[in-house]
């Protein structure tokens, strides 16, 4: 009976925590953002119910402890995960030697093992995590044994426990009452818990759901304690010291020192955990090394199944779609009167864009340009009742245009810039509360105004506009769409053409760019060049991160 109920409510459990994975990824972790919370639990119980699945219809309870062992072992992800594999192992053993029915005495036997094992992994256990929701539901099961309880109420009791513990860790991790919001294991655990439970005394069919028919007094405690559960951004978090969490499954050749090898892992970081037993185990540590700890276990025997997270971008990911959700339920904005795409092929080109008013950059340029299905999936995302397009190169114009006319929604019209810098020129140009007619009039003359010049690096051989002979590598000065400086060197290159254009037309300000292959140092040394060539020129210099153009330039 007892081996039954756990194969037939463990998936049910699981496939409840895999739900709301989302949810709980979201909660703000402590000590740091440890990959996501939901996933690896997810991860780590879809694998359990893998190895459940795969055992004969009249497996006893201890093959089926067995499964819950090795399979949370082998797919443990994360320190949630991994912690969360030690529970379940503890808490199977528990069972082994109870008999069908099952007492509340068997759970709570079943619960100080999971204590036991659980906390005997963690070298440095952290209060107001998912080890202390662990030992306050086995605090309350050893309660309800000793009144003798039915294990009915028993499992009761322990879930609203559950929530009652998971409500209290901020007030038990000082980070957490700062922030606002509860452990995201603990979080993850007390819906694990809730739903096993929910299945084996017959309670839920919607296994998405996480609530269950409790009396009235334990339904309001449970209540209670959700009332805590809040999602927020955090973008203050410092995070750790340690920016890699590394993972991965370990055979030992030949016994070792465990505590030894704890110490060491110890020495490369935090978080550090070596579950199992000889042969098998799991590694988990935080570390900025994990090259190091990789090399020294590969000492002791062989490793698989490596997973190494970079937790600094897990956690600017997490908060950023957090971001994404909070504006998505947001009350909508009226839209402006106007709004601008431009298209940017470097992140420092973007930025200035956006700088300027440029609600939407789509990635683009030459060798990528971007579609016309990509422009109006732009256009469809600035809040405004007209759009107006930059292209910003001569190839992209086309697509532009077809994207203003296939818009039906807002009013969208194409200034038909071919560079980043105659966008910058036409944004500036731009009256506030001007018209779509207006705007599109005043942008379109002032990008017309900018004399502007590209160096790039010829890939076959050509002519320049004179007839000199241009071959494969040669470095090109184009000004207005017209090859007119060839050579071998980018500075030259620039310097030839900044002197020809003003020696055509003297302007007073040059807006230059340097591009992704252009160094700081180079960039530098260039700037003091043209200085020195053009004393009156005001220059206005920005990394634009293009790629191919080493620099692009403007002359005003």
């Amino acid at each position: 009976m007892i081996a039954k109920t756990i194969r037939t409510c463990f998936p049910i459990a699981a496939a409840a925590v895999s739900d709301k994975s989302e949810e709980i990824n979201k909660l703000n972790v402590f000590p740091v953002p440890d990959g996501d919370t939901g996933t690896n639990m997810s991860l780590t119980l879809g694998s359990v119910v893998k190895e459940l699945a795969a055992l004969p219809a009249d497996a006893d309870m201890e093959a089926i402890a067995a499964a819950i062992t090795h399979g949370s072992l082998m797919g443990a992800r994360g320190n949630s995960g991994v912690i969360t594999s030690q529970i379940l192992r503890g808490a199977a053993e528990g069972l082994v030697g109870a008999e069908d029915p099952i007492t509340s005495a068997d759970i709570a036997a079943a619960l100080r093992n999971a204590v036991k094992v659980a906390f005997k992994a963690v070298r440095k256990p952290v209060e107001g995590t998912i080890l202390t929701v662990l030992r306050d539901i086995s605090t309350r099961a050893d309660a309800c044994a000793k009144a003798k309880d039915s294990y009915e109420d028993t499992l009761d009791a322990i879930v609203v426990e559950a929530y009652e513990s998971v409500a209290r860790t901020p007030d038990l991790l000082p980070v957490l009452k700062e922030n606002g919001v509860v452990d995201s294991g603990a979080f993850g655990f007390a819906i694990f818990l809730e739903n096993f439970v929910a299945a084996a005394l017959g309670r839920t069919t919607a296994v998405a759901e996480i609530s269950t028919t409790f009396d009235a007094s334990a339904d309001s405690a449970r209540e209670n304690a959700l009332d805590r559960v809040k999602i927020e951004a955090n973008d203050d978090w410092e995070g750790s010291e340690y920016r890699y969490c590394n993972e991965f499954l370990f055979k030992a050749d030949a016994p070792f020192d465990e505590d030894e090898c704890l110490q060491f892992l110890a020495s490369m970081g935090d978080c550090e955990l070596l579950v199992g037993a000889y042969p098998d185990y799991k590694v988990h540590v935080h570390s900025n090394t994990p090259n190091l700890v990789l090399e020294h276990m590969l000492k002791l025997g062989q490793i698989y199944e490596v997973f190494i997270h970079n937790m600094d971008m897990e956690s600017r990911e997490r908060t950023a779609k957090i971001h994404e959700d909070q504006d998505a339920g947001a009350p909508a904005e009226p839209p402006k009167p106007l709004g601008y795409v431009a298209v940017a092929a470097g992140s420092g080109e973007a930025e200035i864009l956006t700088s300027l008013g440029v609600d939407v950059v789509v990635s683009g340029g030459q060798t990528m340009n971007p579609s016309t299905a990509d422009l109006l999936d732009a256009v469809s995302k600035v809040n405004a009742e007209a759009v107006i397009i930059l292209p910003d190169n001569g190839n992209i114009r086309m697509a532009a245009e077809a994207a203003a006319s296939a818009c039906t929604d807002k009013k969208v019209a194409v200034v038909p810039t071919k560079t980043v810098p105659q966008a910058f020129s036409a944004l500036f140009a731009v009256l506030p509360d001007s018209t779509l007619e207006d705007a599109v009039e005043a942008m379109t003359e002032a990008a017309a105004e900018v004399r502007d010049g590209e160096i790039t690096t010829a890939v076959r051989d050509s002519a320049a506009s004179d007839g000199t002979p241009i071959h494969a590598g040669d470095v090109m000065g184009i000004i207005n769409d017209s090859i007119d400086v060839v050579g071998s060197d980018v500075k030259q290159v620039t310097l030839d053409c900044i002197n020809r254009m003003q020696e055509d037309e003297e302007g007073d300000s040059l807006t230059i760019l340097a591009g992704s292959d252009l160094s700081d140092e180079d960039f530098e040394d260039l700037l003091a060049a043209i200085e020195e060539a053009q004393p009156d020129l005001e220059i206005d210099s920005h990394r634009g991160e293009q790629p191919l153009y080493p620099v692009i330039f403007s002359i005003e």
